[in-house]
């Protein structure tokens, strides 16, 4: 009667094998004092998990995907001198960079939510800064970039073009405490060339003492366009 008979090479394979990290697991720890509680496949991160780095007081809770925070996740970090955790960003990842919709909260009390593409603000999103400002439209690559409206903290407010994080294009300005707004053209956050007017000046609490002059060209429109495209042409 012929039987097998295992080598050496063949029981280290199958050690190798069950020695593999697959499936729920109970708390891994590494020689850095960092600890993962969670699920694996083939010795990888993969499935809900809970990741804590012990030297940088962070820890992540959420999804994972062959080592990678991937998926609806949040990640926080402790609190000087205590062992209480602050969200810094809850929503969605991949391949370890935000990237999805997710709201993230900085240090200095401003919250964005949106849209984020490989860890930078891109897409559409509202951002609540430290000043009481607040924007809402659309960014690219971590600024303010295509359509967009921010109402500052002391009732004014453009909606408009940006650009690079600047007010940019066509776009309006509500001087509400005046009572004036200014329609017109802006580049690199300066407006250019435009209309000022009168609008809201009765119930304004700081109005110009005398109301705003109006144009008497015979043809005003001509005459933006002609400024509006130097601008256009040269940056001015």
């Amino acid at each position: 009667m012929s039987y097998f008979k295992p080598s050496k090479n063949n029981i280290l394979l199958v050690k190798n094998i069950r020695s593999q990290k697959c499936g729920l697991r109970h708390t891994v720890f590494s020689a850095s004092g960092n600890e993962y509680t969670g699920e694996w496949l083939d010795n990888k991160k993969h499935g809900k998990g809970t990741q804590v780095w012990k030297k940088a007081g962070a820890i992540y809770d959420g999804e994972w995907k062959f080592g990678k925070r991937d998926g609806h996740g949040t990640y926080s970090v402790l609190f000087p001198g205590s062992k209480d955790y602050s969200r810094k960003y809850c929503g969605e990842w991949k391949s370890g960079k935000k990237h999805g919709y997710g709201t993230c909260f900085y240090d200095n009390s401003s919250v964005y939510e949106g849209e984020w593409r490989e860890d930078q603000r891109s897409g559409w999103g509202r951002m609540y800064y430290e000043n009481g400002d607040v924007y809402e439209g659309e960014w690219l690559k971590d600024k303010s970039h295509g359509q967009g409206v921010i109402r500052l903290s002391n009732g004014n407010w453009y909606e408009g073009g940006w650009q690079d994080g600047k007010r940019d294009g066509n776009g309006r300005f509500y001087y509400t405490d005046k009572g004036l707004l200014y329609e017109g053209f802006w580049v690199d956050g300066v407006a250019k060339c435009g209309t000022m007017s009168d609008v809201g000046r009765a119930e304004a609490p700081a109005p110009p003492k005398y109301p705003f002059p109006k144009l008497h060209l015979k043809d005003m429109e001509r005459v933006l366009r002609e400024a509006k495209s130097a601008c256009q042409d040269h940056r001015c």
